[in-house]
């Protein structure tokens, strides 16, 4: 028997656009999509500094697993995307103050460019929910 699909929308206006969630649960799976840093108001958060970005899609990310009932206790594996991997420091620093004790696999990669030029950083996460929790 497959476990139905959840999905998580953060209400971005792309989101039906391209066909995306936010986050996606199929049983004890939790997956965030790239998570790019967006403020409330839909521009973009802190444009030139790429640690309070990171801090941003951490937030907009951690909402998604709560919502998919996770948390970042569940978090086994983080994807830093940068359009300058030399400030990757800056990335960790924020990745750091969230996972010190979760510790998941993480991967800091370069990319050429996101969708808006202002965003330096997305951020993925993956998550398993242990049975008992949530």
């Amino acid at each position: 028997m497959t476990s139905p699909r959840r999905l998580v929308s953060s209400g971005s206006p792309l989101e039906p656009e391209i066909g995306f969630s936010r986050a996606v649960r199929i049983g004890p799976y939790v997956a965030v999509a790239g998570t790019a840093p967006i403020a409330d108001d839909g521009t973009t958060a802190a444009p030139t500094d790429v640690y309070a970005q990171t801090v941003r899609c951490l937030d907009i990310a951690e909402r998604a697993l709560a919502e998919a009932g996770a948390s970042l206790t569940d978090v086994i594996r983080t994807r830093i995307m940068l359009v300058d991997v030399s400030r990757w420091r800056e990335a960790a620093r924020a990745h750091g103050e969230r996972f010190a004790q979760v510790r998941p696999a993480c991967t800091f990669v370069q990319v050429s460019r996101f969708i808006d030029p202002q965003w330096l950083v997305e951020v993925e996460v993956d998550a398993v929910v242990t049975p008992g929790d949530r």
